[in-house]
């Protein structure tokens, strides 16, 4: 038989198959030709070919590359003496090996007549038992209808399985486990054989439970030599779609591969093969085997074989085309000895596909992308890199790992290695998913069989992929995108405070080695002034809204450490820095306790707790006071400063009760208001904070402190305080004050002088104003003295040189007084709320009426009978201030007036009794206004609230918190939407708190370089570009280099106009919404509005990738409207049909 080398081969094809082809004529000198669709005309294959042409332009997307006369035309005109086609597709169709023929075309496969009686599983299994090869009991001609194949499907007994007889790769095929699946699935399969191989018989045969998939792979030539190449384990599948294949199948007995072996060359001698093939066979538990089904074609899987014993399968069958025998110099076949099959190989297929959604396949822009490889490693790709967009057409396969090494264990950890240097972002991948096949032990030990994935649920148990680098970016490129003409600074390296990295001992390791009662006692036995610093949470809340980051605490950590080694301790928790650091700064208040506590080992930490009310705004269960007070005990939380917005005591006694049982200190607060110097206000009197801190101190206090949140303490007024208090009770005397008068300082001094053992103030950079008078002024005014402090003012100017660079990332929020105010005596407004109280108002469109409501701030305090006021009471008092003013309301006419107004949350609550019992009562004919007839209560609100159940709290937050701890279940208790609203944020914008301040704020200058470590040894350096256009859907591009690497990402603008089609998306809560589980396109529409349903029914049909997916109802109804139409595309999640 004469040779006829070809000249010109077109792969009819694409992607990986058709690069791989072209790879083979290349090596052999051949000149290729590529043919694609209109959707594929940015694929990468297009390029790899010499020549690349349209085909099928009226066609669908899949019909384009099934078009035979269109094929064979493109063919003739461009001179092409030959065609591969690949796998799928026309691979195995008989006509079109046919109409090559005709055409005077080499088809580079079997002969026609050899294709028609392989290609079609009845003939081939029919050829099988002719030569004396076992097969599965099944169906030797096409079903009639799917009465026939239920029918046939009792006899075999089930479970059985339904394939199409031209089918593979996978598609076309169902398994029916009852009678009542077998008519719905034969339609289905019959749907899929048409569309993908334009034939729609059927047939059915016995399904095997736990087989092997073992196949063999042959080469024939024209010259009556046939040889296996080796098998392959195929046992890996999912949807009878082979996902992990390896050779050789070194886990079944050799005896059977053996006969597995001859018997594979026996079925394709008997036929007279030419060409390439696979012939496949299941192995069941007690080792028999069934002859299944032969593939004439090339597998995708070939490149196992071709690792493992170095022939080149696609180079091959174009040789054997062309005429040479198997013997030729570059197949080296002169006998079935010399195949060798050498070490071990593994071919796993990287696929655009959601393991965790029934495997759904996904498309969308590839943002970026990136393979591994090293010795070993073989990558067989093309459809993809960044930028490419991945269609819902065609095959989800975006490349094969191929992997050898000589041992199977080696090869396992090679392709683990491989597989998790693949980076795809933009697109969802199964490579989680894959890598836990790798590493599972029952697939390194080989025991897999081909429904191990089915059966082995924790194959799912998939992280999401972090993918920092794209959440980082999206998180930036939203700041850029809101605000594209905003100032963005840059600012130098802040100047950290040096530290040892091992601080001297101090306060804390008195406190854990004796217990609390003896740090109270050497406090009242030491003569300095004690200091607690208050920079990193009630400074910041007062001057900067609560927005200090932990980054930049952490960072001037070291340094506090050995600095304020002498202080008291550090208020550094609490209050509403916990909610803050949720809701605002997307960072847990927990982690900021952990890492705060592991740089600062020796200094007691402190923490504000709001009695009852822990760190939230209203009255919590008992439990979950106690719980909370527990679990910042065990968090590091060393002393508990616990007040009650009313002075109430019965408030702060579950908190303080339990503070003790975890034998922590418990300072006891009371919480000044009016001036004891003006003896006209009789309420709040020198008396009256005696008598409450002798009691709080009979309950057992450790420290009282003496809670100034307005200013409102004079020089003298303290002076005198707290001598009283230091004649009437025997533990230490702690003072808090804000210094928005500019007379704290001073204040402080006094006190000092009247023998307050510890004082609150703040680094002079965080201090003063609504913050707490400076440090650095206290310090140096006791230099000397017999109180001094012993702090070092070298060591807290290097303490305020840091603050003082970290404050101006934070100009945003750095919007309080400029200068002091002294008309806080008369208004009364705590620090922290006069700071925050004229943007609120601002944000209500009151900012003219500022003065309007600062004064009626005072009214409504009068009006209640003058209240201690601090957080909630004075949340509630500024809440009726704003609503008065609103509605021009004044005390005289709100009870008149407020009968159908409905008064803001707090106030109601405050009314109701759950803030406690004010001293001064409330105000009766008012108290019935704003309950509109409900009861208050008299008693301790927690003795009203059920327990919450904690276990049952847990589930839920389960539903978005991976693996909750007992902190994020009470935090859960105390927050529960913005608990969850910070998980749901970390989803999509992942950890944050490595990102640099002004970054996090303000995003990137044009042109900025930005170095973001990620985690310790990974850095993410970002560069922004700029702006990038609008899109139809109301996003806009914003261009970035992230490593060196140009990235795009898409993020919504809200100013942008929507051009496109705008998506609602179904409501997965929602039973009456049916939305689309993938992406892809609606083939079938099976209903209209006003029709009937049956829960379970299917409603429509979307294909994807060539896999059909139903769309059944979720509920029984009537169709109220339906969306799409047959031939739309939908997204994941998209509503497509509403029931009522």
């Amino acid at each position: 038989m004469t040779q006829k080398p070809f000249n010109k081969v077109l792969a009819a094809n694409r992607g990986e198959i058709a690069i791989r082809i072209f790879r083979a004529c290349y090596d052999l000198g051949l000149h290729t030709v590529a043919m694609y669709s209109n959707e594929d005309t940015g694929g990468q294959f297009r390029t790899h070919a010499d020549e690349a042409y349209l085909i099928g332009e009226n066609k669908s997307p899949v019909g384009a590359y099934l078009d035979i006369p269109a094929i064979i035309d493109l063919a003739k005109r461009r001179g092409v003496d030959a065609i591969h086609p690949g796998y799928g597709f026309l691979s195995e169709n008989a006509d079109f090996a046919r109409a090559c023929e005709d055409a005077g075309i080499s088809f580079i496969g079997p002969p026609s007549n050899i294709l028609a009686m392989m290609g079609d599983k009845l003939s081939a299994k029919q050829i099988a038992i002719q030569a004396g090869v076992p097969i599965i009991p099944g169906s030797t001609e096409p079903l009639k209808d799917g009465d026939d194949a239920l029918e046939k499907a009792i006899s075999f007994g089930f479970p059985i399985i339904l394939k199409a007889a031209a089918g593979g790769g996978g598609r076309g095929m169902r398994r029916c486990d009852t009678p009542e699946e077998v008519k719905p699935a034969f339609e289905l399969v019959r749907s899929e054989a048409q569309k993908a191989f334009g034939n729609d018989d059927i047939f059915i045969e016995k399904f095997l439970v736990e087989p092997k998939h073992i196949e063999v792979q042959v080469l024939a030539d024209k010259y009556g030599n046939c040889y296996h190449i080796g098998e392959r384990d195929c046992s890996l599948q999912r949807r009878y779609q082979k996902v992990v294949e390896f050779a050789p199948a070194w886990s079944v007995d050799p005896e059977i591969i053996a006969n597995i072996r001859n018997d594979a060359v026996k079925i394709a001698k008997s036929v007279g093969y030419i060409n390439a093939g696979t012939l496949e066979f299941l192995v069941d538990k007690s080792g028999s085997y069934y002859f299944i089904e032969m593939n004439p074609r090339i597998q995708v899987e070939h490149t196992v074989t071709e690792m493992v014993t170095g022939i080149d399968l696609v180079r091959a069958q174009i040789l054997i085309a062309e005429g040479y025998p198997l013997s030729h110099p570059a197949i080296g076949l002169n006998s079935q000895d010399d195949v060798h099959v050498r070490g071990y190989a593994i071919q796993c297929r990287v696929t655009t596909e959601d393991p965790t959604n029934n495997f759904a396949p996904d498309n969308g822009k590839i943002t970026s992308y990136r393979t591994g490889g090293g010795n070993g490693v073989r990558l067989d790709g093309g459809n993809a890199t960044t930028g490419t967009v991945i269609s819902p057409y065609y095959d989800s396969l975006l490349v094969k790992v191929t992997c050898w090494d000589n041992s199977f264990q080696g090869t396992c950890r090679k392709a683990l290695r491989a597989i998790s240097e693949v980076r795809v972002r933009g697109v969802k991948t199964n490579i989680p998913f894959v890598s836990n096949i790798l590493s599972h032990p029952t697939f390194v030990a080989g025991k897999c069989h081909t429904k191990f994935i089915d059966e082995t649920p924790e194959l799912f148990d998939i992280t999401d992929s972090k993918d920092r680098a794209t959440r980082v970016l999206k998180y930036i490129a939203n700041i850029q995108v809101a605000n594209p003409n905003a100032e963005r600074k840059q600012y130098d390296t802040p100047r950290f405070p040096k530290g040892s990295g091992n601080p001297k001992p101090a306060l804390k390791q008195l406190l854990d080695e004796k217990g609390p009662k003896a740090l109270s006692q050497w406090v009242m036995d030491q003569k300095k002034l004690l200091i607690t610093d208050t920079t990193m949470r009630d400074a910041h809340q007062s001057l900067l809204s609560t927005r200090m980051r932990t980054r930049d605490m952490i960072k001037g950590a070291d340094g506090t450490a050995d600095i304020l080694a002498d202080c008291f301790s550090l208020e550094m928790w609490g209050g509403a820095t916990f909610d803050v650091a949720y809701r605002f700064l997307h960072e847990d208040p927990w982690e900021r306790l952990d890492l705060l506590r592991e740089k600062i080992p020796n200094i007691p930490f402190q923490m504000l707790l709001r009695g009852s009310n822990t760190v939230g705004y209203q009255n919590y269960p008992d439990n979950v006071v106690r719980e909370f007070v527990k679990q910042s005990a065990l968090g590091g939380i060393d002393i508990f400063r616990v007040f009650d917005s009313l002075n109430w005591v019965p408030g702060m006694s579950i908190a303080m009760d339990e503070v003790l049982k975890q034998n922590k200190f418990c300072e006891a607060t009371i919480c000044y208001t009016g001036d004891i110097m003006d003896k006209t206000r009789t309420r709040y009197t020198l008396d009256y904070y005696v008598k409450l801190a002798k009691e709080l101190e009979h309950i057992g206090a450790h420290s009282i402190c003496i809670k100034d949140m307005s200013g409102l303490l004079k020089p003298y007024a303290a002076k005198e305080l707290v001598h009283a208090l230091k004649q009437e009770v025997g533990i230490p005397i702690h003072l808090h004050t804000h210094d928005t008068t500019g007379n704290q300082v001073a204040t402080l001094l006094m006190a000092a002088e009247a023998g307050v053992d510890i004082v609150d103030t703040a680094v002079a950079s965080m201090s003063s104003l609504t913050s707490q008078p400076s440090m650095n002024a206290v310090v140096a005014a006791l230099q000397g003295n017999p109180r001094d402090t012993g702090i070092s003012m070298e060591g807290i100017q290097e303490l305020t040189d840091y603050w003082a660079d970290v404050r101006l990332r934070y100009a945003n929020f750095d919007h309080g007084l400029k200068t002091p105010v002294t008309d806080i005596y008369r208004y009364e407004i705590p620090g922290g709320q006069y700071t925050n109280l004229e943007p609120q108002v601002i944000s209500l469109g009151l900012g003219s009426r500022f003065l309007e409501v600062k004064e009626m701030y005072k009214k409504v305090n009068d009006m209640l009978g003058d209240l201690v006021k601090v957080t909630p009471s004075s949340k509630m008092v500024g809440d009726l201030a704003i609503f008065m003013v609103q509605n021009d309301l004044t005390p005289e006419n709100i009870v008149e007036k407020g009968e159908h107004l409905t008064f803001p949350d707090s106030v109601v609550s405050y009314f109701k009794g759950m803030m406690g019992q004010p001293p001064c009562g409330f105000p009766v004919d008012l108290q019935k206004i704003v309950l509109k007839g409900e009861e208050p209560i008299t008693c301790r609100p927690g003795e009203l609230l059920a327990p919450v159940d904690f276990e049952q709290a847990k589930k839920e937050v389960e539903k978005f918190c991976p693996n909750p701890t007992m902190r994020d279940v009470i935090s859960y208790c105390i927050y529960p939407k913005v608990v969850e609203e910070y998980w749901k944020h970390s989803k999509e914008y992942g950890y944050l708190m490595r990102m640099g301040s002004h970054v996090f704020f303000n995003g990137l200058a044009l042109g900025e370089t930005n170095k973001i470590n990620i985690e310790d040894g990974k850095t993410l350096v970002i560069k922004y570009l700029g702006l990038g256009d609008h899109n139809d859907d109301g996003t806009r591009n914003v261009i970035f280099e992230l490593n060196g690497t140009r990235r795009e990402v898409a993020v919504v603008d809200k100013n942008a106009k929507v051009t496109g089609k705008t998506i609602k998306m179904a409501d997965p809560q929602d039973k009456s919404h049916v939305g689309a589980s993938i992406p892809g396109m609606v083939t079938k529409v099976n209903v209209k509005p006003g029709d009937k349903v049956e829960e379970n029914q299917v409603l429509a049909v979307i294909e994807a990738m060539k896999m059909e997916t139903s769309v059944v109802a979720r509920m029984a109804g009537t169709i109220d409207e339906v969306f799409v139409k047959e031939g739309g595309n939908v997204k994941a999640g998209e509503l497509l049909i509403t029931i009522k």
